[in-house]
């Protein structure tokens, strides 16, 4: 059974090749435009493994990083090189979507949501530095304590109603 599934996830990832080559030939579309393709489909054929073996949840973590840098290549081959200026910081988002995805395609251990969370907020930080709003991204930690004080007060409350 493991071998069939294997063969399927391997016939998927040739057609989804080979459709891109063939497009590249048949197209006025150049490979220039569709190199991309190739860390997506590895971030698809992570993903395909995951979906056939949900206990490899370590799959998503590749698999979320080449298909998030995939899907970025993607935009800068069709838009233009020079959006990198601002774009970088999904280079630090990457890995953060790698450990959500974890977090909720595992066993929910909150040791994941560590890492996304510095990630994310490193990286939406320095979208707001790169997109000229250096002097807004304070309000992101604002946010930040907002959502602890309200957890606080919510789990205090609850807290006190189980001990009674």
């Amino acid at each position: 059974m493991a071998s069939g599934k294997h063969n399927l996830g391997w016939g998927i990832f040739l057609i989804f090749l080979g459709a891109a080559f063939l497009v590249g030939n048949l197209s006025d579309v150049s490979m220039e435009k569709l190199w991309p393709v190739f860390p997506l489909s590895v971030g698809l054929a992570f993903i395909v493994g995951y979906l056939y073996n949900r206990s490899n949840f370590g799959l998503l973590m590749p698999g979320s990083i080449f298909l998030v840098i995939g899907l970025l290549f993607f935009y800068l081959s069709v838009f233009g090189w020079w959006h990198m200026e601002d774009l970088w910081p999904v280079f630090i988002l990457a890995p953060a979507v790698g450990f959500l995805a974890m977090y909720f395609g595992g066993s929910r251990d909150k040791g994941l949501l560590v890492p996304a969370g510095i990630l994310g907020g490193l990286g939406l930080v320095f979208f707001f530095i790169s997109a000229g709003m250096g002097g807004w991204w304070p309000i992101l930690m604002i946010i930040a304590g907002c959502i602890i004080l309200a957890r606080h007060f919510f789990s205090s409350g609850e807290s006190e109603k189980s001990e009674s």
